[in-house]
């Protein structure tokens, strides 16, 4: 690397010197494999920067990240709060998080590891992403301990395993066994291209470790002198000369320093990489003008396809005796099933999450709550800047619900989870329904007004700098994720997705990490590379 600092730059950190060929923004799932996997160039001077804490090894980790068990972590030293409006039109009430973290949100969520079904890769419209294409990197990300058939890979930095039966709670037994009584198929393996049926969920972690992307990618890469990792590294503006991309503005320690590389890969996520490009320039150009910033290339489509699963919750009271026990492990069974009529196959997922006491009068209260998302939604939101200044977040609409399809299937879903709740299998554990109430299932009608006043989400954000067509007006990116317009800036992380997978995302994110860096090193020939991280050299 060589030092282009110019004479009238702050100090920067001895860790962030010189110009990189490559600057990864956001040390999130996605960030974090494709950094890691450029870096097995040492050709290749790969630097990594995250906006929230970086724990170089497991000793300072702390232990609320490194949890199996499946929790998601709340914790405002590693998360950031956004505030979105729901519904069409309405008020910001809606909390949704992100990680802060290196390892990002997949080191702080409840750690299912769903892939989506073959036609939602096939519908991103490119060869390169397409079900065939992208089931080796699927493949390669993961070591799962439970399955070895073509599906599956048994190498990757990623554990994947399933709890055994005899560790699931009684409220997972309950529902799996009333789902079969349904007539839902058994299905041992949600994650082949079928995943239909009711069986344990796939989840993210090995040998006793959640298994981010930050301990099975990052850590292992750390010594390579060719890699650089900076945490509590705020970018707040891409650099441009003209329409190309040269590096970028961050904070630090403080201080505002500029960092130079020549490619930059925004992996923030689905909220603040176009939350980036928006304040550096590039977006719709009315809105930057209106806020008073330079455009620098016009692409109207940033930020205008937000895609997201939206949730509903059916609350119960367990019986004396049923709540979950301190030491639970949280949602073993998912059932994944078809909305009546629909034509898009496994669009309704229910679980059980275990959720935390709630401090009340009377003593700690347990929610019990079946939660049901709806898989690929009709419905789309809208992600804007509030303003020129970074540490405003932007403006999110998710506007659920607008579209008459998702309302329907939505309620079925809910229907659906009270006549779960009904079978004998819960007798023992369920003493009431909290709500919906009845008045609120007697119809369409009643059911759609309580479903405006309790939707949730998953916090599965997408879409909002989609890859597409240099011909769509609407696209952001290409299908080797560069940005259009500009030259050496791409994004790699779920906002390129065109719409949400019919799954929880992290391994799709990690996937778009993996398959991204594939893609990018093939676009040079590189002169030696160091060994590919497996599930032999973690452990």
């Amino acid at each position: 690397m060589t030092d282009k600092r110019r004479d009238s730059d702050p100090i920067i950190p001895q860790s962030l010197k010189g110009s990189y060929d490559t600057i990864v923004v956001g040390g999130g799932s996605s960030g974090c494999a494709l950094a890691a996997r450029l870096s097995e160039d040492s050709s290749r001077s790969v630097l990594l920067l995250e906006a929230g804490s970086d724990y170089p090894d497991l000793e300072s980790m702390p232990e609320e990240l490194k949890h199996p068990e499946g929790h998601t972590v709340v914790d405002p030293r590693f998360v950031s709060s956004y505030q979105g409006a729901p519904l069409p039109g309405g008020d910001p009430s809606l909390t949704f998080l992100r990680g802060k973290v290196i390892g990002g949100s997949g080191a702080v969520n409840g750690s299912a590891f769903l892939r989506g079904l073959p036609e939602d890769y096939d519908s991103w419209g490119s060869p390169l992403w397409s079900w065939d294409a992208v089931l080796p990197a699927f493949r390669r990300l993961e070591t799962d301990q439970d399955f070895t058939d073509s599906w599956h890979g048994t190498e990757g930095p990623i554990g994947v395993r399933r709890y055994p039966r005899d560790q699931w709670m009684p409220h997972h037994e309950a529902l799996y066994q009333a789902a079969v009584k349904m007539g839902f198929p058994e299905k041992a393996d949600m994650n082949d291209p079928v995943g239909f049926g009711v069986g344990p969920t796939p989840r993210n972690f090995g040998d006793g470790l959640r298994a981010s992307a930050a301990i099975g990618y990052v850590l292992p890469a750390r010594e390579r002198p060719n890699f650089t990792v900076q945490g509590d590294c705020t970018v707040t503006r891409i650099l441009f000369e003209g329409t190309r991309a040269i590096g970028v503005e961050a904070r630090h320690n403080g201080q505002t320093i500029r960092i130079e590389g020549d490619e930059i890969i925004l992996s923030a996520g689905a909220i603040s990489s176009p939350q980036l490009l928006m304040l550096s320039g590039v977006g719709p150009a009315d809105e930057l003008r209106a806020l008073g910033i330079d455009v620098v290339a016009e692409l109207p489509g940033i930020g205008k396809s937000f895609t997201d699963h939206p949730s509903a919750a059916v609350e119960f009271e367990p019986r004396p005796g049923a709540e979950y026990p301190s030491d639970c492990v949280s949602s073993s069974v998912t059932l994944i099933c078809t909305a009546d009529g629909s034509p898009t196959r496994n669009d309704l997922h229910i679980i059980i999450p275990v959720m935390p006491p709630v401090e009340e009068p009377g003593g700690a209260q347990w929610p019990m709550t079946f939660s049901v998302d709806l898989g690929l939604p009709e419905s789309r939101g809208e992600l804007r800047l509030a303003s020129a200044d970074p540490d405003d977040a932007p403006v999110v609409e998710f506007n659920y619900l607008r579209e008459e399809r998702d309302r329907a299937r939505l309620r079925e879903g809910v229907r659906l989870c009270v006549e779960l709740a009904s079978q004998s299998e819960f007798d023992s554990i369920i003493a009431r329904r909290v709500s919906p109430l009845d008045a609120d299932l007697a119809s369409d009608a009643a059911l759609d007004r309580w479903l405006e006043a309790n939707i949730g989400t998953y916090y599965h954000t997408c879409g909002t700098c989609s890859m597409g067509s240099p011909s769509d007006p609407m696209a952001v990116v290409d299908d080797h994720c560069r940005v259009l317009g500009v030259e050496g800036l791409r994004v790699v992380d779920l906002s390129v997705v065109p719409t949400v997978m019919r799954a929880n995302t992290n391994s799709t994110a990690i996937m778009v990490g993996e398959r991204a860096a594939e893609i990018i090193r093939s676009e040079r020939p590189e002169t030696s590379t160091v060994s590919a991280m497996s599930g032999a050299e973690r452990s």
